[in-house]
């Protein structure tokens, strides 16, 4: 893949050129602040600010304005500006055109951070300044996150698929500890889960006032380090013949880049992406203007057009929803729409680049032999049955084996009989799913030849929760059936935008990944939209859907995933000879006589409506589909004829496990699988990534 290589020498400015884009762009600003200073839930529009500015506006339309639009507006501003440069210097440092405070982690670590102060009643203070407390704290979550996805991403060329799958894996697990807060500790972070989708509201100019100098300090840092980083571009090894200090001006670009990020994430939350998509569209310009690849311009121009993306958004929502949709909708959510927009776009302009599709996994197993092979299995199958009894019988209320002995039967009591007829469905959902996640993620990782590769990376998993989420919206009382089958369209239209989008110049393993995970966000960012605007004030709901929950279920409701299991099972292991074909190039299984695109097109729909079936019964769970194909071929080596039923076994185990210490660990409590899953699985990816960093 592309990076962004060292030049061979900056290019002369064109004043003039630079000054009319500077003046197109300041046009623009004023523009957009004079719509958004006439949106909102008060009657106050254009011809009452004309009078406010000529002296003749009333007490009321100047309160209104001053206390509640124009502090907006300049969160607007300041937010816009500090993601903006933040993006432009964290992508020359990183020399790659995907870095961002987002695919960084940096806004998820500050995210966290804040979440945690809050839960746990850890408060900062600054005498007379009492938001920039919250900015350390954000400053010190954002560095930390920062620096592991740098660590992981680094070596195997720095690719931008490295960077953009640590980001990812880091933000998700950052992400469900968060929400393990936001749901154990509701009354202490209660509005932090809006605000973590990034909303501009505010009330009164504190925030601003506080961060606004810190934003300007931090850009005009960026500014006299401008010199540095343009001889950076050049290289590392002649900067440092020119005299440039590498290594420190890289930590001291990254610790501004961080701060900066805080600061807009004490302001507004996470306002997703603009950290991206901002210095994207300045470089599109600078290719036809010279000389604004230089950081003394490109600085300013990113952080001008972080601005205009964030107030473009906000104007959007307010002009599309009303004054009351923007406020219960997060400016953040469009923000990310439109980055993972950019996301997939800048994947398409990329070549593969390969350290990532080899999985140490895969190099370092030994195919074992049928008696190792049956020992594996035979071991599994005790696990599973072992955890579904010890499911069973533990929770809120604990069981005998007599007790689930005489409910079968038909002769257990009122209590034991109310308490089984919830738990068996839960226990059995979080079986089959975690079997036809693993399942699927075994045969996505086969057709796309990439180990990092797994539904919920590619986005499958998002598209059918959006469809299901979607599905409940309209229709509250849907049937379980009729939901599967939303869930099942959803999935089937993601993986076809995805892998249609990724097969334009060519089937390479890495755009695939990195075109799945724009469509994830923006699918993930799509479902918020959905329930804050159909159901604004039940956080829990939206927390326990996108975080994977068997809470509730029912048997019907499992039928869907364990037809669907036996079924791809069964096609699947009929289909174990091409996925062993297709696992190794294009080349043998054409040689073989192999129609490779039909059989692709069939697997990938198979993986599809088993991640669907999935969603459906408990939610999107992330990482199954990566953590147990991966075991699985460790255990009993690469053949899928053996890796399948292994893999099942495992992802079962896992997803019970996870359901298991989510309902008793912390009894009458619960914690949703998915988020178990999740902290499990990321250390897994993690150590995956380091392995495959030579």
């Amino acid at each position: 893949m592309t990076l962004l290589a060292p030049r061979s020498a900056p290019l002369p400015v064109r004043p003039l050129r630079v000054a009319g884009v500077a003046v197109l762009g300041a046009g623009a600003l004023v523009l957009l602040a004079a719509v958004h200073l006439t949106q909102g839930t008060a009657a106050v529009d254009a011809a009452d600010l004309w009078r406010l500015v000529t002296g003749a506006g009333t007490d009321q339309d100047a309160a209104v304005v001053v206390a509640s639009r124009v502090p907006r507006l300049l969160a607007g501003v300041v937010v816009g500006a500090a993601l903006g440069a933040a993006g432009a210097a964290l992508q020359s440092i990183a020399r790659n055109p995907l870095a961002s405070p987002d695919t960084l982690g940096v806004d998820a670590g500050a995210y966290f951070a804040v979440v945690a102060a809050a839960a746990f009643g850890l408060r900062i203070t600054v005498p007379g300044l009492p938001v920039l407390g919250s900015t350390l704290v954000a400053f010190a979550g954002g560095l930390t996150a920062a620096a592991l996805v740098l660590a992981l991403s680094s070596g195997g060329g720095a690719a931008p698929t490295r960077l953009v799958l640590a980001g990812s894996a880091v933000s998700l697990a950052l992400f469900s500890l968060t929400t393990a807060l936001l749901l154990l500790f509701s009354p202490e972070t209660v509005g932090l889960f809006a605000w973590g989708s990034g909303n501009l509201a505010q009330i009164g100019l504190a925030a601003v006032t506080q961060t606004g100098p810190l934003v300007l300090l931090g850009v005009l840092a960026l500014l006299v380090l401008g010199r540095r980083l343009d001889v950076l571009g050049l290289g590392d090894d002649t900067a440092a013949v020119l005299g440039v200090a590498v290594r420190p001006t890289r930590l001291l670009v990254v610790a501004i880049a961080v701060l900066l990020s805080a600061a807009a994430v004490t302001v507004a939350g996470p306002v997703g992406f603009v950290g991206l998509g901002a210095p994207a569209i300045v470089r599109i310009v600078a290719s036809r203007v010279p000389g604004m690849h230089r950081h003394r311009v490109l600085v300013p121009m990113a952080a001008l057009a972080g601005v205009l993306v964030v107030l473009t958004a906000d104007v959007l929502v307010r002009a599309l929803l009303g004054g009351q949709g923007g406020v219960e909708v997060p400016t953040g959510v469009v923000t990310t729409v439109f980055g993972a927009a950019v996301l997939v776009v800048l994947a398409q302009r990329f070549r593969d680049s390969g350290p990532v599709r080899s999985a140490p996994a895969a190099r370092a197993s030994r195919l074992r032999g049928r008696g190792g092979y049956l020992a594996v299995v035979a071991v599994l199958v005790v696990l599973v049955a072992a955890t579904a009894v010890a499911s069973l019988l533990l929770g809120d209320a604990k069981l005998l084996l007599g007790d689930v002995a005489n409910w079968a039967a038909g002769r257990g009591g009122r209590i034991t009989t109310f308490v089984l007829d919830t738990r068996v469905p839960r226990v059995l959902a979080a079986l089959f799913a975690g079997a036809a996640l693993a399942v699927a993620g075994t045969a996505v990782q086969a057709v796309c030849r990439n180990p990092l590769a797994e539904p919920g990376l590619l986005g499958v998993s998002g598209g059918a929760g959006l469809a299901a989420v979607a599905a409940i919206t309209v229709v509250p009382t849907l049937g379980t059936w009729a939901l599967a089958g939303s869930a099942a369209a959803g999935a089937l239209l993601t993986a076809a935008l995805v892998f249609g989008l990724a097969a334009r110049g060519g089937f390479a393993s890495d755009r695939i990944v990195l075109i799945g995970v724009g469509v994830s966000y923006g699918a993930t960012s799509l479902i918020t939209l959905m329930i804050t605007l159909t159901d604004p004030f039940n956080e829990t709901k939206a927390l326990t859907w996108l975080s994977g929950s068997t809470y509730g279920r029912t048997f019907p409701q499992v039928l869907p995933v364990a037809i669907a299991l036996v079924v791809a099972a069964y096609l699947l292991t009929r289909s174990r000879d091409e996925l062993d074909l297709m696992a190794l190039d294009d080349d043998t299984p054409r040689v073989l006589g192999v129609p490779l695109g039909r059989t692709r097109l069939g697997l990938l729909a198979v993986a599809a409506l088993l991640t669907a079936s999935a969603v459906a019964a408990v939610g999107v769970i992330a990482f199954v589909g990566l953590v147990a194909p991966h075991a699985a071929r460790a255990l009993v080596g690469a053949r899928h004829a053996r890796v399948l039923p292994v893999a099942m076994l495992l992802g079962g185990l896992l997803v019970c496990v996870a359901d298991v210490l989510g309902r008793t660990v912390i009894a009458p409590a619960q914690l949703p699988a998915g988020l178990l899953t999740s902290v499990i699985g990321t250390p897994y990816f993690v150590w995956l990534l380091w392995r495959s960093r030579r």
